[in-house]
């Protein structure tokens, strides 16, 4: 395609109708080349993966027919709930969804006219992405979406070494809500400078509002009002954090017997343990309409039998409904036999990450540390994983955690209620 049909081309499509104007600059730097590296930062609703997955990637196989895409995340399995729908709607805004063929297993879009390919990937099996076989051409563009997930530039580094050989020039966007730690990899990452590499910042409020609607402009004003440091880090990208902390929100309160039997929104989570991890049972209040949690009684014991830990439990909770991990049916079972109403919880797709960061955007925890001392010492101390260099990492460490995963699953329920926030950002083509 030569360069009088690529402006055609662009003029048909009417490709900047469809970029919000915060990017305008992004697409004229990336068109002319200017640089390799993209870091694409932004909140919530800002627009930067529907710019990169559908406007950026089709663009570009269509301005080159030599080269190939492709989309990176950290864990395979979120490919096909996220970065592929995302490029079809892309395709579909453009209105050349037919000119494409999408292949969900493994997940492939092929351009039907050239036979180039937008591969998809997760890096969680590494081989895949080094034995990549391409038809003809090469790599030529590259996209890291959730940039913040992968483990820091040292394996950013050496995927991209298998991937990025044989062509001319490449391109490597790199797509990430900032996490709250100012400790992170990539939040420390992008004060390195590189002339190399452009660094762009984008929130909700630089995109026509049309494309959000009210509803998502109200939950954002909603979310202002009640946490104003959740909604600087969901909606504006700021990095709110100081250290690695996972829950910058936990204060201890002194809860008065008056004050726990006036609660009356009680919840209660349980997350099995024996020998070496204690069984930890949790009780608390959920005030919705302020977004406060108050934990104020605990279990935390080792090598609890089952039995034992009913009797202990039922003293608390009585006939109350208790949501325990699900990864114990057996356990579950004799306890129900033994006179509780505890049901398993609904595990899925991200839902330890889902949960920690429902956590992390209330408005406050409230523990009482007199009452439920491990509960707050865990919450307190619970910090993000390390990589090798000893930066911060998005993951949470599988340890001492037992009182946070029994909150998690105490709060189920009310976290699956469907809000605004909670949609997935391919709900919005965001």
């Amino acid at each position: 395609m030569n360069s009088h049909e690529n402006q055609k081309q662009k003029k048909k499509i009417d490709i900047a109708s469809l970029i919000a104007p915060s990017f305008d600059e992004v697409f004229f730097d990336s068109e002319a080349h200017r640089h390799t590296f993209y870091m694409l930062a932004g909140g919530r609703g800002s627009a930067k993966s529907s710019f990169v997955g559908g406007i950026r990637i089709p663009v570009s196989l269509l301005e080159n027919p030599d080269i190939h895409a492709v989309v990176l995340r950290k864990v395979g399995n979120t490919i096909k709930n996220s970065v592929l729908p995302q490029i079809v709607w892309g395709l579909e805004r453009l209105g050349i969804l037919n000119r494409f063929r999408v292949k969900l297993s493994p997940p492939e879009i092929t351009y039907k006219k050239t036979g180039q390919k937008i591969l998809f990937f997760g890096l969680d099996d590494p081989a895949k992405v080094k034995s990549i076989k391409l038809p003809f051409g090469y790599v030529g563009l590259v996209w890291l979406e959730e940039l913040d997930q992968f483990s820091g530039m040292e394996e950013i580094r050496n995927v991209l070494q298998s991937l990025l050989r044989g062509g001319p020039s490449y391109q490597v966007f790199g797509t990430y809500n900032p996490p709250r730690s100012r400790n992170n990899w990539v939040n420390e990452e992008i004060l390195v400078d590189d002339p190399d590499r452009l660094v762009h910042h984008s929130t909700y409020l630089s995109v026509p509002e049309e494309w959000l609607g009210p509803q998502f402009i109200a939950e954002a004003e909603k979310l202002k009002s009640r946490n104003e440091m959740a909604y600087r880090h969901e909606y504006l990208g700021e990095v709110t954090g100081t250290g690695g902390s996972v829950f910058e929100n936990v204060e201890d309160m002194a809860m008065s017997d008056d004050m726990v039997q006036r609660f009356d929104r009680l919840y209660h989570g349980l997350d099995f343990g024996f020998s070496m991890d204690p069984l930890a049972f949790v009780s608390l209040h959920y005030d919705a309409k302020h977004e406060d949690i108050y934990i104020f009684d605990e279990i935390y014991q080792q090598k609890l039998t089952n039995s034992l830990a009913s009797e202990m439990i039922q003293k608390r909770a009585g006939s109350d409904r208790i949501i325990a991990d699900s990864a114990e049916p057996k356990s579950i079972q004799e306890m129900r036999n033994l006179g509780l109403h505890v049901a398993g919880c609904k595990k899925g797709r991200d839902s330890v990450e889902h949960g920690i960061k429902w956590l992390q955007d209330r408005a406050h925890i409230y523990i009482d540390k007199r009452r439920a001392p491990n509960t707050y010492r865990e919450f307190v101390t619970y910090e993000y994983e390390k990589n090798r260099q000893g930066q911060f990492i998005s993951a949470y460490p599988d340890a001492d955690n037992h009182s946070i995963d029994a909150t998690r699953y105490a709060m189920d329920d009310v976290m699956r209620r469907p809000t605004m926030r909670t949609l997935n950002r391919k709900d919005l083509g965001l």
